[in-house]
């Protein structure tokens, strides 16, 4: 099976929202479901989303990501796929 990978937008907008914490948070929410031989998790520059940054890209799909949306965000997203 191909690993899912993550795409956490560090570029300078996303930075400036916030984006070192999602990438903080998606590293915990990974190791918190043990799916780490399941995904990969990389930074990435612009997604072309900056006003709904952080962006982040999961498959083919481009979202905003907050850390009031990241919980549920991750569950729809990310655990979804694994």
């Amino acid at each position: 099976m191909e690993k899912l990978v993550i795409y956490v937008c560090v570029g300078s907008s996303c930075h400036l929202k916030g984006s070192h914490t999602i990438v903080k948070l998606m590293k915990e929410a990974i190791a918190k479901h043990n799916i780490e031989d399941k995904v990969t998790l990389k930074a990435t520059f612009c997604l072309g989303h900056c006003t709904d940054g952080p962006s982040v890209k999961v498959g083919d799909e481009v979202f905003g990501m907050t850390v009031e949306t990241f919980d549920k965000l991750f569950e729809e997203k990310v655990l979804s796929r694994v």
